[in-house]
C-alpha cells in the first residue's frame, strides 16, 4: 500500500518515535498490542531526512525479519544536531510490544518501504512533523 506516513509532536524525537508507530500500524493497530517486550534500535544518517529514512528502514526489519508488532515507542538517544566533521546524526530506540501473534493480530502483510525521495521533516509553530512517502 502507498501513501504518506506521517508522525507530529512537540520535539523532533517525539515526531519521529510517533511516524515509527503510525508506520508500525499499517501491520498492527497499536491497540492490539501489549508492551510485553522491548526491542532496541539504532539509526544513523546523514541530515534529518536521511535519518528519518534509517530510522524506517530499522523498524521494517523489526517488523519483517524478527516479527515484532509495536505498541509504542521511547528515544533514549535522539542526537540530531549536526556536528563538525561529517558525523552522522543518530538515535536510539526503545520498541515496546511483542512478538506476532497471528491468532490476536491476523495476517498483517508486510510494511511498506519508504521512498527515497520521500522524508520530509519540517518544523511548525507547535513542534515538528515528519512524513515519510512509501512505494506501492
Amino acid at each position: 500500500m502507498s501513501g504518506v506516513i506521517p508522525g507530529r509532536g512537540d520535539t523532533l524525537a517525539r515526531a519521529f518515535a510517533e511516524v515509527g508507530v503510525a508506520l508500525f500500524a499499517r501491520a498492527v493497530p497499536p491497540e492490539l498490542v501489549e508492551p510485553r517486550e522491548v526491542r532496541e534500535v539504532r539509526a544513523h544518517g546523514q541530515g534529518l531526512e536521511g535519518l528519518l529514512l534509517a530510522w524506517i528502514g530499522e523498524c521494517r526489519y523489526v517488523h519483517e525479519i524478527e516479527g515484532f508488532v509495536c505498541h509504542h515507542i521511547e528515544m533514549v538517544v535522539f542526537d540530531a544536531t549536526p556536528s563538525g566533521g561529517a558525523e552522522p546524526l543518530r538515535l536510539h530506540a526503545a520498541l515496546h510490544g511483542e512478538e506476532l501473534d497471528r491468532d490476536r493480530h491476523g495476517d498483517p502483510g508486510p510494511i511498506p518501504a519508504a521512498s527515497p525521495s520521500g522524508a520530509v521533516v519540517e518544523q511548525l509553530e507547535s513542534g515538528f512533523e515528519v512524513r515519510v512517502a512509501t512505494d506501492p
